[in-house]
């Protein structure tokens, strides 16, 4: 199956590729040894935020801080 590189750089995934994957709105786009890796992602799901917090090494302390900056009115 072949996927087309748009001028926009947008790509269609084949349809009996991405009927495995119904309700996939998202993929996390990695490159692994020259290829390009599609991972479906789930958004709105508070554990893969958990995981990234602590792939990132952040503290509870380092997303208060980044709430009350986001927060603030300038």
């Amino acid at each position: 199956m072949l996927a087309k590189l748009t001028s926009k750089n947008q790509l269609t995934l084949p349809k009996t590729v991405i009927s495995d994957f119904p309700d996939t709105r998202y993929f996390d786009v990695t490159q692994e040894d020259g290829r390009i890796v599609l991972t479906p992602v789930r958004i709105g799901r508070a554990d893969a935020v958990r995981r990234k917090i602590v792939e990132l090494g952040l503290s509870e302390a380092d997303v208060a801080a980044a709430v009350t900056w986001a927060r603030r009115s300038e």
